[in-house]
């Protein structure tokens, strides 16, 4: 019975561990991260919403799909080499951009020469000048659907 008794005993601890452990890592500090983040970065602990119109669009972090021709694409499948390994990337590299200017061109009627401007203005590149650059899809298609409302007026 003695044997028993200590038997019990050592579980005793091990058993209070995990129930603290499960409370601090699993309850607590989740709850202590999300509301600090949500005092300091309230946008990007939302996720980066984007809006157009007042109404929340899409998220700067992920792809958002698009895939009519009017739009820019964030996977570009005739280029695998660049593709994200997720398929949620929101951005492409530049050059893939630019390469997706003439279908855009051809499906909206916009001027190239105004594709290609407003595809650089929203270039980005990472590491200041030493990254690769690149475009945020989402941010470059709302660029176009509030620079061109006849085009993209069922989208507003």
């Amino acid at each position: 019975m003695a044997d028993q008794n200590e038997h019990r005993q050592g579980y005793r601890p091990v058993v209070i561990l995990s129930i603290l452990s499960l409370l601090i890592c699993g309850f607590l500090f989740p709850f202590l991260v999300t509301g600090v983040s949500q005092l300091a970065l309230p946008s990007q602990a939302n996720g980066s919403l984007a809006q157009l119109s007042g109404r929340n669009v899409g998220s700067y972090y992920i792809d958002n799909g698009f895939t009519l021709p009017i739009f820019f694409h964030a996977r570009n499948e005739s280029n695998p080499l660049v593709a994200s390994a997720s398929g949620v990337d929101p951005d492409i590299p530049l050059q893939d951009a630019l390469s997706q200017v003439s279908r855009v061109h051809i499906a909206t009627g916009i001027p190239s020469s105004e594709l290609i401007a407003i595809v650089k203005s929203h270039q980005q590149q990472t590491l200041w000048v030493f990254g690769d650059p690149y475009v945020n899809v989402l941010a470059l298609n709302l660029a176009l659907i509030t620079s061109y409302p006849s085009v993209y007026s069922s989208y507003r």
